[in-house]
């Protein structure tokens, strides 16, 4: 492994991926509410759209497209407007989710290929790609290489981060069925849940308009 990177480099790249993988965002937000709503099971099929997605964008941005994104600050501020616009979209959907199971599906259903196209509508993970691929790929004689090591561990980290999150999000699924009233299950924390991952969104659309 270490003949195409350095020790130096490869753990940078570990710390990078870390980082920008299991720190709270639009995926992992995501990923925890549809657990908590639709269950482990439920939430499968974005957990996989996640790297599926950012897989095709970092092979994009490897092969020159993440550069010309950045060439055009028109093409860079439509992804990023779309983003914020999809993002606040997805809020609103999740502050009016409240009920468990499929019952609420409509109201909270993200598809797996929407899950995908999130990854190019995200302009952190353009940013992402364009670091990685400027910083352990572009100018290396052994390009094909690097990038035979680096996708396959990107991805590892997209899909174990959110499945991380699904699982805590799937967890907390009776807790949040609560509190029981005459017997019956209110869902009052479930409303809040939602609205709190909904202000997370918000949140992330804001600062994604700051970028």
């Amino acid at each position: 492994m270490f003949t195409t990177f350095t020790a130096a480099e490869f753990t940078a790249l570990l710390l990078l991926s870390t980082a920008a993988s299991f720190t709270p965002g639009p995926n992992t937000t995501l990923s925890t509410a549809l657990a908590a709503n639709r269950g482990l099971r439920g939430a499968l099929h974005f957990v996989l759209a996640v790297p599926l997605g950012w897989g095709l964008l970092f092979t994009l941005c490897a092969g020159g497209l993440g550069a010309l994104v950045v060439a055009l600050p028109l093409l860079r501020s439509a992804i990023q407007w779309l983003g914020i616009a999809y993002l606040l979209w997805l809020a609103v959907k999740l502050a009016r989710a409240s009920s468990l199971g499929e019952a609420d599906a409509s109201r909270l259903n993200v598809t797996f290929w929407q899950g995908v196209a999130l990854q190019f509508l995200n302009i952190k993970a353009w940013m992402l790609g364009l670091t990685v691929t400027a910083g352990w790929l572009a100018g290396r004689e052994d390009v094909l290489a690097r990038f035979a090591i680096t996708l396959p561990l990107m991805l590892a980290f997209g899909f174990f981060s959110n499945l991380l999150y699904a699982a805590i999000g799937s967890l907390l699924r009776d807790w949040l069925s609560g509190p029981v009233v005459a017997g019956v299950a209110t869902a009052q924390r479930l409303r809040w849940f939602n609205r709190g991952m909904a202000a997370v969104l918000v949140a992330t659309a804001a600062w994604m308009g700051s970028l």
